[in-house]
């Protein structure tokens, strides 16, 4: 009877690894958000976000997790920004140290701006853990579209991006 339950569970972590490893979160078409946020830490994700500003397909952005030591004007410079739009349309969130700080975060910068809707932007790869902390954060307020930055991932991130996956997912089920 053991060995049946460890080949069950064996066998449905090993399908939820093939699940999560081979189809990755894509990238969101052009719907319209109230907002659209970055969750730092990957290539190409504050650029996804400008673009998606630049291209008017939400009116404000906010970039979770940013360094301390990055200055609003240093970001400004790195990807050229015009004062205007740092000025009217970015905020940099530097609240955050991890995913769940990032939903957190997130959460209270869209309660602040009465959102009802928001493009979450993160490496697709990491989508499923970012959205899962974000709707833990602000459940059943906002839409959520998830516009994964396509990447490249080694299988030793998406080893252990899983295993926070199920571990995160499986301690909000025991949390009740």
């Amino acid at each position: 009877m053991v060995r049946r339950i460890v080949a069950v569970v064996l066998l449905a972590w090993l399908l939820g690894f093939a699940w999560f490893a081979m189809l990755l979160p894509q990238p969101a078409g052009d719907q319209r958000t109230d907002a659209v946020v970055v969750f730092t830490g990957g290539k190409g994700r504050v650029a996804r976000g400008l673009d998606v500003l630049g291209r008017r397909l939400a009116p404000r952005l906010l970039v979770s997790g940013v360094h301390p030591d990055v200055k609003p004007r240093e970001f400004r410079a790195e990807y050229k920004i015009p004062a205007m739009r740092m000025a009217c349309c970015i905020t940099l969130g530097y609240e955050s140290i991890d995913t769940r700080a990032n939903g957190i975060e997130t959460a209270d910068w869209l309660a602040s701006r009465k959102a009802k809707s928001v493009r979450l932007i993160t490496s697709d790869w990491h989508m499923r853990r970012a959205a899962l902390e974000l709707e833990h954060s602000a459940p059943l307020r906002y839409r959520i579209v998830r516009d994964a930055v396509p990447t490249e991932p080694r299988m030793g991130t998406l080893f252990t991006e899983y295993h926070k996956y199920l571990a995160r997912r499986i301690a909000l089920i025991l949390e009740g």
